[in-house]
């Protein structure tokens, strides 16, 4: 039931519910997430939900002997439009918690708190609660706080059905303990952690190929995928802070790559210093299913997919060599499907910094 049909006949609507900006909505969407929000605290979190600041607890950091805040912000992308067309958005906080926390703790920070922001035509409580409810779930997964968010009815600019989500993370790490490219040497080793799917990116490309130029339906069985087309496009982003974290207690890791937009490739170059490349082997694992069939459907070249797409892989991981073998079985401990898949070595002159060889 929505705010206009529950308010008292007596009672005039507000001119600001006449421009289509319903408050009441917006203070029953804020009572139906508090439940969750609460589920997602930690114990440097002050104060609770309804403030205009989200509070944490900053003496939390003093057992750290130099600590360096790390903050990481994005979006969910393209993907909402699935989530919209299939009226199911309890999942989508999961691929915006993903895409925050999981760039976060490539540098080796603990993510602290996490903060949102939901923009929709339209405030219906119970889907606000829903993306919210997501959001909180996915937080406790990656021990982070949902500290606090905003919801904003922007009426014309959005349709009533439509929204987006936008969010921000901060976490801690110690100064001498950050990983990146300075500690990458010739002769590592690259691990990488397997992807859930699509994750949250490239849904501008797959939507394109499968939904508008295919005409597939979200309903559609697909023999391939073993599902419809619109679960396997919604499946959730795989949420890799805390096995990332304890990897990195667990054995000598020199840096990690958030596989994003833009692919394996380009994004395990960030990590890489000047004079080093890496060699990726494509035969080293068979990417899902959906891989193929969007390259299929749509016509794609080798090299436009995997400029695009994860391919497969959500993280990357690079070790010291004497701890690949061991980084693979603690990460397949954890449930965490992860193989060797490539190595780091001198940089020829012209070459790329990153690079695929091979085929799956």
């Amino acid at each position: 039931m929505n705010a206009e049909t529950s308010r008292p006949a007596d009672r005039p609507q507000s001119a600001y519910a006449r421009a289509g900006v319903d408050i009441e909505a917006g203070d029953r969407a804020v009572a139906l997430m508090k439940d969750s929000v609460a589920r997602s605290s930690r114990p440097e979190v002050m104060g609770g939900i309804g403030g205009f600041a989200g509070l944490f607890d900053a003496s939390a950091l003093a057992r750290y002997r130099h600590p360096v805040l790390a903050t990481s912000t994005d979006g969910v992308g393209t993907k909402v439009a699935i989530a919209q067309a299939m009226d199911r958005h309890d999942t989508i906080g999961f691929d915006l918690v993903g895409m925050l926390v999981d760039d976060l703790v490539v540098c080796g920070a603990e993510p602290l708190f996490v903060t949102d922001y939901i923009a929709c035509g339209r405030v219906v409580p119970e889907r606000i609660a829903a993306i919210v409810d997501g959001i909180a779930r996915a937080c406790r997964a990656t021990g982070a706080a949902l500290l606090g968010g905003e919801t904003a009815e922007h009426p014309g600019l959005l349709g009533p059905d439509e929204y987006d989500i936008a969010g921000a993370t901060t976490g801690v790490v110690e100064a001498d303990a950050l990983l990146g490219p300075d500690r990458v040497r010739a002769g590592d080793v690259v691990v990488a952690m397997a992807s859930s799917g699509l994750h949250s990116n490239g849904y501008s490309l797959v939507r394109q190929v499968l939904l508008t130029e295919a005409g597939w339906a979200l309903d559609r069985e697909v023999a391939e995928l073993g599902r419809d087309l619109g679960s396997e496009l919604l499946e959730p982003t795989r949420l890799y802070a805390l096995d990332a974290l304890a990897l990195i207690d667990a054995v000598e890791v020199h840096a990690m790559s958030h596989i994003t937009g833009g692919g394996f490739a380009n994004n395990l170059a960030r990590v890489l210093p000047d004079g080093l490349a890496a060699t990726i082997e494509r035969g080293s694992w068979q990417p899902a299913p959906i891989f193929g069939l969007v390259q299929q459907v749509g016509g794609v070249s080798q090299a436009d997919l995997e400029a695009t797409l994860n391919m497969g892989v959500g993280m990357a991981v690079v070790v010291a060599p004497e701890a690949a073998d061991e980084a693979v079985r603690f990460l397949m401990s954890r449930d965490v499907p992860a193989w060797v898949c490539g190595e780091v070595r001198d940089a020829a002159q012209g070459s790329p910094r990153a690079e695929l060889v091979g085929v799956h």
